[in-house]
């Protein structure tokens, strides 16, 4: 009978139902009582729910002409003085904004825009996939042909042979010239210099020492010094003398220097 009483957001007609209830309870003694305290219970939580609802939907209204109206007020409208030029269609009640009218509510909006923006963990907004593995690009590999694979080997073996060759050719004929010499003239001493300086090829010099390098290393020759402190070189006569002097001499390993202007 009173439904629309205890439905208004003013009245507290169902909270004083309910705690008349609560105190009724305590003195039921028989099942038409409970039953009855059952029945109101039920008719009191359908009242609350439908007082919820009604008080959930005036929360989330939003009614733009009492912002509008509140907005006017804020920003100081007079009323008072209204121009005569009102036109009914407009909605907006009469009046006057002052000039800074809109420099005021700047100043309270403006506050609300210089805050920090709030900083939070991304946990769960976004599924992290795995990073897709790159393609590797296989290089080509060289075909490993038979005959390929027999061909570099075998032409660097003959330049490395014929290189061999030259040396020992050059090394045999530098030996040659020195014992002709020596069979010519062997009270004559041979100055080393003399023997491996070319005059016209300062690269042709620098091999000539080199061969004589392996002359004196093998012991088909020797060097020594003359009176006047000057290398001489002289072949060695036959195997037994190498054999004598590699034994008693201790094999020592020099390096000569030579710049271009000595030469010259």
């Amino acid at each position: 009978e009173n439904r629309e009483d205890m439905l208004s957001s003013k009245s507290n007609r169902l909270t004083e139902a309910l705690e008349e209830a609560n105190k009724l309870f305590s003195g039921v003694s028989c099942a038409r009582e409970a039953a009855l305290d059952a029945q109101f219970l039920v008719l009191a939580s359908n009242l609350g729910k439908e007082k919820a609802n009604e008080l959930r939907s005036e929360m989330t209204t939003f009614d733009s002409l009492a912002f509008a109206e509140d907005l006017l007020t804020f920003m100081g409208i007079n009323r008072i003085e209204v121009d005569g030029n009102d036109s009914d269609t407009e909605n907006i009640s009469g009046g006057y904004l002052p000039s800074n009218a809109w420099h005021k509510l700047g100043e309270a909006a403006e506050k609300y825009f210089r805050r920090a923006p709030s900083f939070h963990y991304m946990l769960g907004s976004f599924k992290s996939d795995p990073p897709v593995p790159r393609q590797r690009i296989e290089r080509q590999k060289k075909a490993t042909g038979g005959e390929e694979k027999r061909a570099m080997p075998a032409q660097l073996k003959k330049m490395e042979e014929s290189h061999q060759e030259a040396t020992e050719k050059e090394v045999e004929r530098i030996l040659g010239l020195l014992q002709t010499h020596f069979k010519n003239d062997p009270c004559t001493p041979i100055f080393f210099f003399d023997l491996v300086i070319d005059p016209n090829s300062f690269a042709r010099t620098v091999e000539n020492i080199f061969h004589v390098s392996f002359i004196i290393r093998d012991g088909l020759a020797r060097l020594k010094l003359d009176d006047d402190k000057l290398p001489v070189i002289e072949p060695v006569k036959n195997n037994e003398e190498r054999k004598d002097d590699h034994s008693n001499r201790a094999r020592n390993q020099v390096v000569i220097s030579l710049s271009h202007q000595e030469w010259k």
